[in-house]
């Protein structure tokens, strides 16, 4: 079976969504992006001696945090996408608003600035870098370098994804981001266009999209869906794309799908 954009689609307005973004929560973003990077600069102090005796260890700690950046985009841009409304305290003018004005407006984010770009990244990875910087590092002791490590690159990776995704959005971009799109290094635009195929249901992963095709085998985001709609009774998307196509879509998900036309072209950069 072919998956079928649903009829009626019902969005929201992306010029009130744009105005949803406040000059208070501006302000915290800069004071994030601030401590982010002074963070960071005090986790490359300790592990700068650290990597060059474990030159192995630390890289190998730096690749499988880039798998699991992937992995972590993937949760969290499903879950603003799939829940909630821009109306909930906290959660909704900064994590839900983006990802409802990025549907209706997708190349809103390449308009977007630095801190409206990378603001929020850099305020949920404060606590990952607090993290890593309380974590003893010994000399000889490579659990403690490979976890250090890992929590840090975790964080710069997260910190850069929502780059790559603006990246990804770009009419035409730079020779060398499309060079790395193109070699998979990054999010691809093809690829990541399998996610703007209304209704906006697979393909969440947005740092590089490697875990999409296993994500997507797996029908891991679907039996999610279907475990928190059992216990809660709340229907995913229905604030994003109206009741009636949200519930199309649900019954949608139960059932078996076919690749779609760009996952075919896309065989070996799943």
């Amino acid at each position: 079976m072919t998956r079928e954009p649903p009829a009626n689609l019902e969005q929201r307005n992306a010029e009130v969504l744009a105005r949803g973004y406040s000059r208070r929560f501006r302000r915290v973003e800069r004071v994030a992006i601030f401590a982010f990077f002074f963070l960071m600069l005090a986790l490359v102090g300790k592990l700068w001696t650290s990597t060059s005796r474990s030159p192995w260890l630390v890289l190998s700690a730096v690749l499988v945090a880039y798998l699991a950046a992937d992995l972590v985009s993937g949760v969290v841009h499903w879950a603003g996408d799939s829940w909630g409304t821009p109306e909930w305290p906290v959660f909704g003018p900064s994590l839900i608003r983006p990802f409802r004005e990025h549907h209706v407006d997708q190349t809103a984010i390449t308009r977007h600035d630095f801190v409206e770009i990378n603001g929020a990244n850099c305020l949920i990875s404060i606590p990952g870098a607090l993290a890593a910087l309380l974590i003893p590092l010994e000399v000889g002791d490579n659990l403690a370098l490979f976890s250090v490590t890992f929590l840090g690159s975790l964080i710069l990776w997260v910190f850069a994804t929502n780059q790559f995704h603006k990246w990804a959005h770009l009419a035409s971009p730079p020779f060398w981001i499309s060079w790395l799109q193109r070699l998979h290094l990054i999010l691809p635009p093809e690829h990541h266009a399998i996610h703007h195929s209304p209704p906006f249901a697979r393909y969440y992963c947005i740092t590089v999209g490697w875990m999409n095709w296993p994500l997507t085998k797996l029908q891991f985001f679907p039996m999610m869906e279907r475990l928190i709609s059992a216990l809660s009774g709340a229907i995913p998307r229905q604030d994003d794309i109206g009741k009636r196509a949200a519930l199309a879509v649900a019954a949608l998900q139960c059932e078996p799908q076919d690749p779609s036309p760009q996952e075919a072209r896309l065989p070996a950069l799943h």
